[in-house]
């Protein structure tokens, strides 16, 4: 069964940093792409930043020059440091995967994935 954990979320002041972790389990993403959406109250789950397989990255505009992504492949894990956070960064932060290895699918579409986790609470305070 394949899982997506992730951890690291919590409250922070505006100004601060946090780093989100996604471990993954039950299958091997090391071929695939993998992304961070997030959720705030009463919206859309939106795209925040993802990695191709071949280590290509991208980044929704409000995340450009403060969050970074990365990947473990030997860990099989993928992480997302958030600097400078801001109280319109606060969410609920989801990991995501493509189950097809080697795709050239869209990065910031929902619907490139096929796995998700549960989420993870970032809360930014001003």
């Amino acid at each position: 069964q394949v899982q997506l954990v992730e951890s690291g979320g919590g409250l922070v002041q505006a100004g601060g940093s946090l780093r989100l972790s996604c471990a993954a389990s039950g299958r091997t993403f090391s071929s695939s792409n993998m992304a961070w959406f997030r959720q705030a109250p009463g919206q859309e789950r939106e795209f925040v930043a993802a990695v191709r397989w071949s280590g290509t990255t991208s980044y929704a505009d409000s995340a450009k020059g403060r969050f970074t992504i990365s990947r473990d492949k030997a860990k099989n894990m993928q992480y997302l440091q958030m600097n400078n956070l801001k109280p319109e960064d606060t969410a609920i932060y989801y990991c995501a995967a493509e189950g097809r290895d080697f795709t050239a699918a869209p990065l910031r579409s929902r619907s490139t994935y096929n796995y998700w986790g549960q989420g993870t609470q970032v809360t930014v305070s001003s």
